[in-house]
């Protein structure tokens, strides 16, 4: 079945042009995008659309089926309800310890597993959370051994397909897919609030002009909540979240303005001002419209077709259940935090290279490896734990990750469209040849989304800097929904994890004139840090001080 994405994913290219935009150097544009004489964000929009012009109409995608099954009832997870008996060989003694229908035990339980020594109970240590269920959550569900993505029920395949970017939005925050009525109220709702104040555009531009659109974005965040006191617990009150209202006020206030603040990065670096936001547009046009729109008078409209691509690929981005970035708004909304503190936090740690940082990471990867011809080299050196593979792999899908094959299919076509350049023939070698090597396939490392997404992004004339904001502008949706969702759930409590010290027991304080110098292999001091010339220069002169 042909959808809108099948008939846009032929628009896509990638033009390399000389950029002349005077306030654009050489070494912006070679940071900006990674590769010198890439081109300039000014001419790629422009370029990009006359690609369009000629080739929208002329090929058709066709979206394949993930290996997700419908289930009419869902399996008891980890076997359901029962209990499970302890024996501590250390004291013989025998506990039993409830399982809920979730299939998981409460860990205070372990509490009453004593054995002498301090008295303190049973603990499990779980570096990295890979078997800790933190929350009970009703927004969106993975099965990694099966490559399954839901979001409050819908297969992520069928959301991707029939679904628009607000309506799963929608879906997303509040549980159900809205009716007609319903949607224009939202839609209306957040597209009102896409202007940003004066103080936050000030803080966007203090910043360097070469400022990472990653960085561009969190001081944009940490402004908006500068600007609405009356939302901040600090200042009004720990209830001021109790009501709805104020819930869903700042939701759309954040989903409206995420965006605005995306299009301030994107021309952080370009030297123009991003078009101002279009209330009657659509959420996904009116992005594109911010990025392209140059000095249209408002008369210039994204193409829609391209505008349906970006909008399936913030469908595919817009929640991810417990990953690294929403346990971190999780975990700061436990302190009361305004919600803008959260979402700072959680975009912070999507800019990880191991997270959100990562569809950047695999671009640079594919740059370093530059030619085919290296691959070998590359592939040796990865499982010589020499260098990093990025785009393989993920913490919870142990079969293809189903966002990965709905953009592997666009990809392809996309590629076969627009030709090949040289990192995408670096790219397809890479996964070809890892996907016919034991060593990656017993570990279960199939590419994921971050390495088809980059490649996507970067065919659509986006540098890569900008890809883990293309990935935020989406996700936002998702912190919004498990704040949303923390605030109603009666077991939330401040995250406060243990620890298992193995730290110097005790030792008393000794006058600084009698310690001496830490020795062996555990001693530990600051590292010699040179001053640099300009200090050096500086403290030379008189009166430096």
């Amino acid at each position: 079945q042909k959808t809108d994405i099948q008939d846009v994913c032929s628009a896509f290219k990638c033009p390399v042009r000389n950029h002349t935009h005077p306030n654009f150097t050489t070494r912006h544009k070679t940071n900006y995008w990674g590769m010198e004489g890439q081109g300039d964000i000014s001419m790629v929009a422009g370029s990009r659309l006359d690609v369009i012009s000629r080739q929208l109409e002329q090929q058709h995608l066709v979206m394949v089926p993930t290996s997700a099954t419908d289930d009419d009832v869902r399996p008891a997870p980890g076997g359901g309800r029962g209990t499970l008996t302890v024996l501590d060989n250390r004291t013989g003694k025998r506990y039993t310890i409830e399982v809920s229908d979730g299939g998981v035990i409460n860990a205070s339980a372990l509490k009453q597993i004593k054995a002498g020594g301090d008295g303190v109970g049973l603990r499990a240590y779980d570096p990295g959370y890979t078997n800790t269920t933190a929350v009970i959550s009703r927004i969106s569900y993975i099965d990694g051994d099966k490559g399954i993505l839901r979001y409050r029920g819908y297969p992520i395949e069928e959301l991707a397909e029939r679904g628009h970017f607000l309506e799963v939005a929608y879906l997303t925050l509040f549980g159900d897919l809205p009716v007609a009525s319903h949607l224009a109220t939202f839609q209306e709702a957040v597209m009102r609030h896409t202007d940003l104040a004066p103080s936050v555009e000030a803080c966007v531009a203090a910043l360097a002009p070469d400022a990472h659109p990653m960085s561009v974005l969190l001081v944009g965040l940490c402004a908006l909540g500068a600007t609405h006191p009356e939302a901040n617990p600090a200042l009004a009150g720990q209830a001021v979240y109790k009501t709805r209202e104020m819930q869903d006020k700042q939701i759309v206030r954040l989903l409206a303005k995420v965006p605005t603040l995306a299009a301030l990065a994107y021309h952080k670096l370009s030297g123009r001002r991003p078009t101002p936001p279009n209330q009657r547009l659509g959420y996904t046009e009116n992005f594109l419209y911010m990025l392209d729109g140059g000095n249209s008078g408002g008369a210039y409209r994204p193409n829609p077709k391209l505008v349906r691509a970006l909008d399936i690929m913030f469908i595919l981005h817009a929640e991810h259940e417990m990953n690294c970035s929403t346990a971190a708004a999780r975990h700061l909304a436990s302190s009361g935090v305004d919600v803008y503190t959260v979402m700072t936090g959680a975009v912070g740690a999507l800019y990880g290279p191991l997270h959100g940082g990562a569809n950047e990471a695999v671009l640079r990867m594919l740059q370093r490896i530059g030619k085919v011809e290296n691959i070998p080299a590359f592939i040796a050196g990865v499982k010589a734990k020499k260098e990093k593979l990025f785009g393989f792999g993920h913490r919870v899908y142990r079969n293809f990750d189903p966002r990965a094959t709905i953009i592997k299919e666009v990809a392809e076509e996309v590629f076969a469209i627009a030709g090949r350049d040289p990192m995408i023939d670096v790219a397809k070698a890479l996964q070809d040849a890892a996907l016919g090597d034991e060593y990656f396939v017993s570990r279960k490392l199939y590419p994921n989304v971050d390495f088809y997404s980059g490649l996507v992004y970067r065919a659509m004339g986006f540098p890569p800097q900008f890809f883990t904001v293309l990935f935020a502008i989406p996700r936002i949706v998702g912190y919004c929904a498990h704040w949303r969702e923390s605030l109603a759930d009666p077991d939330t409590k401040i995250l406060r994890p243990q620890q298992d010290y193995r730290g110097v027991w005790l030792r008393h304080f000794e006058p600084i004139e009698q310690r001496k110098p830490a020795t062996g292999d555990e001693a530990d001091t600051l590292v010699p840090l040179p001053a640099s010339n300009a200090y050096h220069r500086r403290v030379a002169g008189k009166n430096w001080q």
